[in-house]
């Protein structure tokens, strides 16, 4: 259960209970979502076959509903629902101009993550940590750089003995998730608990779960989610060992702020600070920030380690360019050092990653909305009351129309791009790079934290290691779970002091 194979099981049983009832798709919103083409049969029984296709085969599918309705919507169907996909950058720039009481965030995430169950919907209904991501982290993430920074060091340090001489095979996947972890929680909470290896498991144990347990509760109809909630969530035995590990730390700074103030002499500046800061009286309690401290780990963990994994078999797979990568890393460390600002100034890097996040996504459709009400788009498609809606970059990002040669892997492609006049398509490929953050006021309020890690990750690495797989060029086959991909969670780089 904890891997991301689906069982085979749980996929038979949820089929033969779904047989028998009816879902959103033949309720009273069937009339608006006939008119949105479907990939994949759409008739009352036959569409169980396309629900099923879709687990199997969601990136073949969405590709095919991109191909034939490329500008316009189409739909995708799930076990109890339709996903209506939109594409094309004038829908795209409608679907961003729509105010989030109108589609929800929020409602998608507690239906797609199973938030009840697998986090409790305390922590969205009192989501005092994203403010705390979006300003005192912001605010204070150039101070805390160093930190981060040595974190780094002394992970890769770990991971590839400096004493070793010749390769070292280390595991990417796990490598990723293990320096993720580490840098995240030197800001969430400080040092030597993020060090601790106990806490890492914890952290990254209930990231990977919460994501495989969801995607299996959504097999089965929302009548067998309180059931079915109950026999997977792992949430308070996570929550358990996290309070446990937090509690000597957060019980003396609830302590000392009870009996010095808010700011109490060698008070830590990190996260657990912060929460403790800005939580209510209520809130303010070692269950709550340990909560907020797992949510925000999954944060980081879901999706930067993924991105960071696929970027390691993609620089791997293509040594070559690991040289130009050190050159541009050396030449800005030489002259500014190890800053958050310096990491900044990195073109090529940052284009790599940018073409790594193009052609090895960590998920098909990032960035969905739930309808609160009917949505009315300008060519007169209707979104019904309680639709999913979708963006999928991935289709966008290999569509020759904006990304000449798309399937090609182009390290340097976005650096290119910035060297000269962009053209309009140019500018439009670079505004879509970011698809998979999210549009608006709810693009992710830590993306800059994120890309700033990984870029600081990747270039302490092409400047102190070379890197290969065992076998030249082939880089191994990613991991699909429904619209998830993970970079091959067993597979090994090898990287050399150099």
């Amino acid at each position: 259960m904890d891997g991301i194979a689906l069982p085979v099981s749980a996929l038979v049983v949820a089929l033969a209970i779904v047989a028998g009832i009816d879902r959103m798709r033949w309720s009273k919103a069937r009339p608006l979502l006939d008119y949105i083409p479907s990939v994949g049969p759409s008739g009352r029984f036959t569409s169980y076959y396309g629900a099923v296709k879709f687990i199997m085969h969601a990136k073949h599918m969405i590709q095919e509903g991109y191909e034939q309705h490329k500008e316009g919507f189409f739909k995708v169907p799930m076990i109890d629902r339709w996903v209506v996909v939109v594409s094309g950058p004038r829908l795209l720039d409608e679907l961003r101009k729509i105010s989030d009481e109108k589609l929800s965030f929020d409602h998608a995430m507690q239906d797609i993550l199973q938030v009840k169950y697998t986090f409790g919907l305390e922590a969205q209904e009192h989501p005092y940590h994203v403010q705390v991501v979006r300003e005192h982290l912001k605010r204070n993430f150039d101070e805390l750089f160093p930190g981060v920074f040595d974190e780094i060091c002394h992970t890769f340090d770990e991971l590839v003995p400096s004493q070793e001489h010749g390769w070292v095979k280390v595991g990417a996947f796990s490598a990723a998730m293990k320096a993720t972890c580490r840098a995240s929680n030197r800001v969430f909470v400080g040092s030597p608990i993020c060090q601790s290896t106990e806490f890492e498991k914890i952290q990254s144990k209930f990231a990977l779960q919460v994501a495989t347990r969801a995607a299996v509760m959504n097999l089965f109809p929302k009548t067998l989610h309180p059931v079915i909630g109950r026999l997977l969530t792992n949430t308070p035995s996570s929550l358990r060992h996290c309070m446990e590990m937090l509690r000597p730390v957060v019980d003396e700074r609830l302590t000392k702020r009870e009996h010095l103030g808010e700011n109490w002499p060698g008070k830590p500046n990190d996260m657990l600070s912060w929460l403790i800061d800005v939580s209510s009286p209520e809130d303010r309690n070692l269950r709550s920030i340990a909560l907020r401290i797992l949510v925000l780990n999954f944060a980081s963990l879901h999706t930067s380690a993924q991105n960071f994994g696929h970027a390691l078999f993609n620089l791997a797979a293509h040594p070559q360019y690991v040289e130009p990568l050190r050159e541009e890393v050396k030449g800005v460390i030489d002259q500014y050092g190890w800053t958050r600002d310096s990491v900044s100034q990195l073109p090529k890097m940052d284009s790599f990653l940018k073409e790594s996040q193009r052609v090895s996504c960590t998920c098909l459709t990032p960035v969905v909305r739930k309808a609160m009400e009917d949505i009315m788009f300008s060519d007169g498609t209707t979104i019904p009351t309680g639709t999913h809606v979708a963006i999928s970059p991935p289709t966008i990002f290999l569509d020759d129309e904006y990304y000449p040669n798309s399937h090609e892997f182009d390290p340097f492609r976005f650096y290119s791009m910035r060297q000269g006049q962009m053209t309009r398509a140019q500018q439009l490929s670079m505004t879509l790079s970011t698809l998979h953050f999210g549009q608006g006021k709810r693009a992710c309020p830590g993306r800059t934290f994120a890309t700033t890690m990984m870029t600081t990750m990747m270039a302490y690495l092409v400047l102190n290691y070379d890197m290969k797989l065992e076998e030249d060029g082939v880089r191994p086959p990613d991991e699909w779970l429904f619209v998830n991909c993970f970079p091959n969670r067993t597979a090994e780089i090898l990287f050399k002091k150099c």
